[in-house]
């Protein structure tokens, strides 16, 4: 969701004449985006918003601002933090940057709160250049009070773009040479909840799902990041008819333990994860899924521990974001006592990457010597005449050939691992 916001940011800024540089040495006004989930990230940004602080004071004549979650979060405060800001805004005022920009003179404004314009979910790409994976907002904000999260207050209540809105974006993507397209929002199986229809036992969610999965030229769709409560028996059952649809899924289950999920306000039970687990890998067999834990919560004991341990163990994900816990101001459990120590929370942490890591490198083990399909991206980061990509399971395959396959579907025998990624060679296009 951040980095569609920075697209649409640097999108919505160059169709009023502003340019994206690729240094901050020429660079007339820095705008860092921000998260504010995790307290790691709102420490990162306060730093480089102080280090670009000082860059600014030695070129002189540049402005700089904050806008996303921690300008919402924190608000005026930043400007205390931090005297060298000149503005902040939030995620939901984004649109009205360009406005602020051409007034000149900007000396600690704050754009926070609703929008002003109607289209706070509206997804704006660049269509000079072609996008072979691209993301569609089809909401914003979130309904749901999980304790620990602060993604209410900074993106507001959910709101959702028209289907028609969302489809005619998809096609255009796809016009332009997209082959892959990722459906984003807070809680994104959530889309048109108490607003749209339901039709012929469909969640609007999944009639959406199916209007895109008929678009021609469309190699695949994703989704990003559905809440367990939204997995119903139709959103399953799509895994199973709807040929573009990935057999990859999020789940982010952040516990094991049923008296944690209750205390953390998640509306589902560790039963609940293992028969939505079971029901998706009934429809889809090697169908891939990831999650997201969190360790040391308020009142996590030993015994909490063990039971997302065990969890993890049973489900054995692809992959999972391991997150430690950290109190973030204006939520509910912030209220609670920090009682789990640094120490057990990065002994936590470890137990369960190792887990995971296990579970990854036994997977891509069982690669070796498989044929898979691979949506090209683009170039490596590293390597000469290296191409990168990812299966339809969401598997990341590096191998040699050249850049002119980028957008296609290649084929690739898998020869060697590591723990995140696969390396094969290509026999085929």
């Amino acid at each position: 969701m951040n980095v569609r916001d920075s697209e649409r940011l640097a999108t919505v800024l160059a169709s009023f004449g502003h340019e994206v540089v690729d240094s901050e040495d020429v660079a007339d006004v820095y705008i860092l985006n921000t998260c504010s989930v995790r307290e790691q990230a709102e420490i990162k940004a306060v730093g480089k918003s102080r280090y670009l602080a000082r860059k600014k004071l030695r070129k002189g004549d540049v402005l700089l601002g904050i806008v996303g979650c921690m300008a919402e979060n924190l608000a005026e405060n930043l400007f205390k933090l931090n005297p060298g800001i000149d503005f902040i805004v939030g995620p939901r005022c984004i649109g009205e940057l360009p406005e602020l920009l051409s007034n000149g003179n900007i000396n600690r404004v704050a754009l926070l709160g609703e929008a002003k314009a109607d289209d706070i979910t509206e997804s704006v790409h660049n269509f000079s250049r072609r996008n072979v994976c691209a993301s569609v907002s089809i909401m914003q904000g979130c309904n749901m009070k999980c304790s620990y999260c602060i993604v209410p207050k900074t993106r507001g209540r959910e709101t959702y773009r028209s289907m028609e809105d969302i489809v005619a974006e998809c096609e255009a993507l796809v016009k332009n040479g997209t082959k892959e397209i990722t459906l984003l929002g807070q809680i994104v199986n959530n889309y048109g909840q108490n607003t749209l229809a339901n039709g012929n036992g469909k969640s609007p969610f999944v009639q959406l799902l199916e209007r895109i999965d008929s678009i021609p030229g469309l190699g695949r769709i994703r989704y990003m990041s559905p809440h367990p409560k939204g997995f119903r028996r139709d959103l399953i059952a799509a895994h199973a008819r709807l040929a573009k649809l990935c057999p990859s899924v999020h789940l982010p289950v952040q516990s094991g333990s049923d008296r944690i999920l209750k205390a953390m306000r998640r509306p589902y039970t560790r039963a609940r994860v293992l028969f939505i687990v079971e029901a998706l890998r009934n429809c889809a067999p090697n169908i891939s899924l990831t999650t997201d834990i969190i360790v040391g919560y308020p009142g996590e004991g030993e015994v909490d521990f063990q039971e997302t341990v065990d969890l993890l163990s049973a489900v054995r994900f692809n992959m999972a974001f391991i997150f430690k816990y950290s109190p973030r101001v204006g939520t509910i459990s912030a209220t609670l006592p920090d009682d789990v120590s640094d120490d057990e929370k990065d002994r936590r942490n470890k137990v369960l990457l190792d887990i995971v890591q296990r579970c990854s490198i036994e997977h891509n083990e069982t690669m070796v010597g498989n044929e898979v399909e691979v949506l090209v991206e683009g170039k490596a980061k590293r390597g000469e005449n290296k191409l990168c990509g990812h299966t339809k399971y969401g598997d990341k395959v590096i191998f040699d050939g050249h850049d002119t396959l980028t957008g296609e579907f290649a084929n690739v025998k898998i020869t060697n691992y590591s723990t995140t990624v696969l390396c094969g060679e290509l026999i085929g296009v």
